[in-house]
């Protein structure tokens, strides 16, 4: 059996259960894995400023932010990728005209087209964002990351002209009609390939647990990828492991299969 070394858990769907909150055997699984010395990753698509307290919560001081584009490892910076500046005006131009919201992700706020209406206030509230803003165009942001909100089945297809970009569903029941704008080449994937190489890590010494579509290249560039039992149906093609529901024990019983914990 290979020796772990370091853990990447997403959050929304894989940590916090649908009903808001986080189960005792996942704090218990967490803190299990780390008395063994292997280093915990939050790995999620939200902006790192908004999950402060959660990392305090579970005592986990590395994280991975705004899917894959920014990286912090024991409480420092380790890689930061904004977006193509003209990608992101490409995107609101398109947004606007379709009346789709969009929020971009700063290193520092959450900035949306438009904080008035229903939907934003709904994905406010679903992810505890507080550093919001209104978007200016006569200000220059450095974009980390981005979600379209607003948005149904067909709408995705107008964003599919830009090369190197995709959508990715939002895996949060309520917030289907959201969609996180992944580059191909700036993902979590991405990102778990710098933290290995950073650490002078194998990929075999690497667990990943995800739920969402997001997640799919975490899962495969991991040894022990498991894929949540509340996962996208997509998304287990690309696990080598499904373990049960995250409001059953998902991240417990995963990592007790690979005898990690009792």
């Amino acid at each position: 059996m290979s020796e772990y070394k370091v853990l990447f858990l997403d959050i929304d769907g894989t940590i916090i259960t649908p009903d808001d909150s986080i189960e005792e055997t996942t704090i218990k699984a967490i803190g299990q894995v780390q008395e063994k010395g292997i280093e915990v990753f939050l790995a999620t698509g939200r902006p790192l400023h908004e999950i402060r307290e959660l990392a305090k919560e579970l005592n986990v001081h590395s994280l991975i932010g705004y899917n894959g584009a920014y990286g912090i490892y024991k409480g420092k910076d380790l890689f930061q990728e904004p977006m193509n500046k003209i990608s992101v005006q490409q995107f609101l131009e398109i947004a606007k005209k379709n009346q789709h919201e969009l929020v971009l992700y700063t290193k520092d706020q959450n900035i949306f087209t438009d904080l008035k209406v229903d939907c934003v206030q709904d994905f406010i509230e679903q992810f505890h964002l507080h550093k919001n803003d209104t978007y200016s165009p006569s200000k220059d942001y450095e974009v980390l990351g981005m979600t379209l909100i607003n948005v149904d089945s067909k709408g995705i297809f107008l964003y599919k002209n830009e090369d190197g970009i995709h959508l990715s569903q939002v895996n949060v029941e309520g917030m289907h009609h959201c969609y996180d704008v992944i580059r191909d080449k700036v993902n979590k994937g991405i990102g778990v390939q710098y933290v290995l190489k950073h650490l002078g890590l194998n990929k075999e010494n690497a667990i990943a647990f995800g739920d969402g579509m997001n997640d799919k290249e975490m899962l495969m560039n991991v040894g022990e990828g498991f894929a949540m039992g509340n996962g996208h149906p997509d998304l287990f093609q690309y696990a080598k492991h499904k373990t049960t529901a995250v409001s059953d024990s998902g991240i417990y019983n995963g990592l007790k299969s690979l005898g990690i914990i009792p």
